[in-house]
């Protein structure tokens, strides 16, 4: 890809789209590997490719074994690309446009029961440290629906306990999240007994060292709770933020609503859970 070319398109991702960091980095590694394919075949530039070489890329990619939400994220990396381009007079035509891949197939992913979301906040000793921060990680993400990326990059000052709020810096905002006192206990013990005399841009939640705890810390931790509850279900942090979600839902939230508290920038990826939930219902309930 032309230098100038990908210094614009990494503006506009960064500036335009409401991607999470994870998303962000998927898009452009599909873009490099595109990109890396185009060479390999000869073909100069991105702004030479048809139709066809997308079709033939996708099938290249289902012919090396990629699973169908890999070709199907792939694609929608080179829509995305391509939209700018038009867009920005680069190209005159779309190669993506009306180019679909075959149905993904649908996976409800596991969703925890209110019994089982407070067995689980129920096994943490909340006497130590780590017991006390662990659990009120989970209820944080439990009770707000946050990513896990923003829960950890909260600061001290991120949480106003008189306003009952957690403050969001997002890439060009700043997002106010409200807390309900009586479902976040264990985030106001955790706060009161070992972060009020820090200064207020230290890490909300640190590893036992003192440094900022990591995601494949929390994952793990995760874990081992899990472990010691024998639950024949895979609980990772998008598990607690499914849950909320489909929780939400069956409370009688709005869907809009939904869509707002979970930070999604836009409705139809927050209306699967309306399909989640109607699976969920038809096959017996959580």
């Amino acid at each position: 890809m032309l230098e100038f070319l990908m210094k614009d398109y990494i503006r506009y991702m960064q500036n335009e789209k409401d991607f999470s960091q994870n998303t962000f980095d998927a898009y452009m590694g599909d873009v490099e590997q595109f990109n890396g394919y185009l060479v390999d075949k000869s073909i100069d530039s991105i702004l030479d490719v048809n139709k066809t070489t997308i079709i033939t890329y996708l099938l290249y990619l289902q012919n090396m074994g990629k699973a169908s939400s890999t070709i199907s994220r792939s694609l929608a990396s080179l829509k995305c690309l391509y939209q700018f381009l038009l867009n920005n007079n680069y190209i005159d035509e779309d190669p993506t446009f009306n180019l679909k891949t075959s149905k993904i197939e649908k996976r409800i992913p596991d969703i925890l029961s209110v019994k089982e979301i407070c067995e689980l906040l129920s096994q943490p000793n909340t006497n130590t440290f780590k017991g006390s921060r662990d659990r009120a990680m989970i209820q944080l993400i439990y009770s707000t629906g946050l990513r896990v990326s923003q829960m950890l990059e909260l600061n001290i000052g991120d949480l106003n306990m008189d306003s009952n709020l957690i403050y969001l810096k997002g890439k060009s905002n700043l997002r106010a999240i409200s807390l309900d006192k009586s479902e976040t206990k264990g985030i106001y013990e955790y706060i009161r007994k070992y972060k009020t005399e820090l200064p207020d841009d230290n890490p909300l939640f640190t590893n036992l060292q003192g440094g900022r705890l990591t995601r494949q810390g929390f994952w793990k931790i995760l874990r081992q709770y899990s472990k010691k509850m024998g639950i024949d279900k895979n609980i990772t942090p998008h598990t607690l933020r499914h849950s909320f979600a489909i929780h939400k839902l069956e409370a009688g939230v709005d869907i809009r609503q939904l869509q707002e508290m979970l930070g999604h920038s836009e409705l139809p990826i927050t209306a699967s859970y309306l399909n989640y939930r109607n699976d969920i219902l038809r096959d017996g309930g959580i």
